[in-house]
């Protein structure tokens, strides 16, 4: 039988100031009917790229040239805009990361997957309403005669990831093509997303699933594809390649897994201060290096807690978000907080950073007031408590160079060339060029704003630093990079962390203790490991079952 997609050495290249990027190098890629394909790789590795070529949306200045581009038997390497607007949709459906930029904010979900079928044929004017609702049904979204008529930013993560799927199903396409479709979301909405996707396979609809996520892809994908810098070094069936790699690139990508088994030891290798950084396309070892240990943690110090937040409350109207909080956290400590999305997590860490006031309750931070300061009295402290943000850029001023934002936070009274020493110090600690400090953070890959983030956070030696999903857009090498920045952080000096994450695996290799919320509330709390493997609270047994299970050589 003809594979629904065949693709015979593929290029993409992309013409920009500083010369030509071949994004995609000779890629060799087919997909069956009811076949799920995954391809995985870091950011930039050409993944994203290869799925959009095909479906006609490589990327303004594009050049594609391939020896074999066909979809279902049809030849697509000639197509003109029209061409394409015919088959998306209807042959091919594609779901992107960012469900809120992907749906029209003009136009209620039910209009958006009308369009759909409207521009298709699929059904007429009269039972397109309908259909709408029928297909938001299949998806599993509640109510879905009212979320027809809402818009996307009315509707959570989830229900807009689902909104979306049901608009790429709408023209019945023989092949959907869904790019990170869970990255950012909680682990309970990730495991709805992926029983979704699995119903569909089982319906007879194939599938190309493009993602970072090893763990996500091991549990739906028949091959697995691995790519670096353009090219596929690896692919086989899902669980020969998981559990046997061959290449030491894919060895390195399932090393770089956070889990409780990672606990205590690196994620990447340690790198030497001053040692030259390889290029990019250097050639990886043989094998990849045992996993060094991570330095010791500094010792809890038991004269009195860094930080203690008593009976946090905080409401929205008639809507309790946090509902009657405490915790503490003790120098040199890392806290872990979990939940899923709407769980008051993030409102807990903006309120001890207090960049929100408590509605009841306060916080004490170096055994004085905190939450109850006058700003004016809190903002000679703010530089003993740091924030690392998600998505950092928004943080940043934007004009400001990655060397402004930096000295911004290092003391006032230094002089200018004393900020600068400093500044150039911190890049190094960080693992950042300090040739960077010239760029503006928006011309920099997501990890390195991560790290000029944590430059900033650090600069001024904190006490305390609230990591609110810090990790959770970045790929899993680059997540690895920034987890063990961290510990050597701390470990270097004594800084205690309060870290927000919605993804347990993480939570288990960094923290210490853990708090995890449902509905505004702490429901359960403890060390990470006691919580974690013998859970008491039946909501953590379901977010600890709906964690995707990395099964490789070295992990059961």
């Amino acid at each position: 039988m003809t594979p629904l997609v065949a693709v015979e050495d593929l290029h993409v290249t992309f013409t920009t100031p500083t010369g030509e990027v071949r994004a995609v190098r000779g890629v060799d890629l087919t997909v069956e009917r009811g076949e799920c394909v995954a391809v995985v790789g870091e950011s930039g590795s050409g993944k994203s790229v290869t799925a959009r070529t095909l479906v006609g949306l490589p990327g303004p200045g594009a050049r594609v040239r391939a020896a074999r581009l066909d979809l279902a038997g049809q030849d697509v390497r000639g197509h003109r805009p029209r061409d394409w607007r015919r088959i998306r949709g209807r042959l091919a459906g594609l779901v992107l990361q960012d469900a809120l930029v992907s749906l029209d904010p003009l136009r209620t979900v039910g209009a958006e997957i009308a369009e759909v079928l409207a521009t298709h044929g699929v059904v007429n004017r009269r039972e397109r309403a309908g259909r709408a609702v029928h297909l938001l049904d299949q998806v599993h979204v509640p109510e879905p005669e009212r979320r027809a008529r809402q818009y996307s930013h009315q509707l959570s993560g989830g229900l807009r990831q689902r909104a979306l799927i049901a608009s790429a199903i709408a023209g019945e396409p023989a092949l959907l093509i869904a790019d990170e479709p869970t990255t950012a979301l909680d682990v309970t909405v990730q495991a709805q997303i992926l029983e979704l996707l699995a119903e569909r396979l089982a319906a007879g609809l194939s599938l190309l699933l493009i993602s970072h996520d090893l763990a996500v892809v091991g549990q739906i994908a028949d091959r697995i594809l691995v790519m670096r810098d353009g090219e596929i070094v690896e692919q086989g069936p899902a669980d020969r390649l998981l559990r046997a790699p061959t290449h030491p690139y894919t060895r390195q990508l399932l090393d770089a897994v956070p889990s409780a088994s990672s606990r205590g030891r690196r994620l990447t290798a340690p790198i030497r201060r001053g040692a030259a950084r390889p290029p990019v396309r250097a050639a990886l070892p043989a094998r990849p290096p045992v996993r060094a240990a991570l330095p010791a943690r500094p010792p809890v110090r038991a004269d009195g807690n860094l930080l203690a937040a008593a009976g946090l409350t905080k409401r929205y109207g008639a809507h309790t978000v946090v509902k009657d909080v405490s915790f503490t956290i003790a120098r040199g400590e890392t806290l872990g907080l979990v939940g899923e999305s709407g769980s008051g997590k993030s409102t807990v860490a903006r309120i001890v950073a207090a960049l929100l006031e408590p509605g009841a309750g306060d916080v004490t931070f170096e055994r004085g007031p905190w939450s109850t300061l006058a700003e004016r009295h809190r903002r000679p402290l703010r530089r003993r408590l740091q924030v690392i943000s998600q998505d950092p850029v928004g943080s940043f001023d934007p004009r400001y160079t990655v060397g402004e934002v930096i000295a911004e936070n290092l003391d006032p009274g230094l002089t200018r060339g004393e900020r600068a020493d400093h500044v150039v110090d911190l890049l190094r600690r960080v693992d950042l060029d300090p040739r960077l400090r010239d760029r503006h953070p928006r011309a920099l890959s997501g990890g390195q704003r991560q790290r000029v983030a944590i430059a900033r956070a650090v600069a001024p030696r904190p006490s305390l630093i609230v990591c609110d999903e810090p990790v959770s857009a970045l790929d899993v090498s680059v997540q690895a990079q920034v987890l063990d920045l961290l510990a050597d952080l701390r470990a270097a000096d004594g800084t205690a962390l309060l870290f927000i994450s919605h993804d347990l695996g993480v939570v288990h290799h960094l923290a210490d203790r853990v708090l995890v919320m449902q509905d505004g509330a702490v429901v359960e709390q403890g060390p990470v490991g006691d919580v974690f493997t013998y859970p008491r609270h039946d909501y953590t047994r379901s977010l600890l079952d709906a964690l995707p299970t990395l099964v490789t050589a070295g992990r059961p």
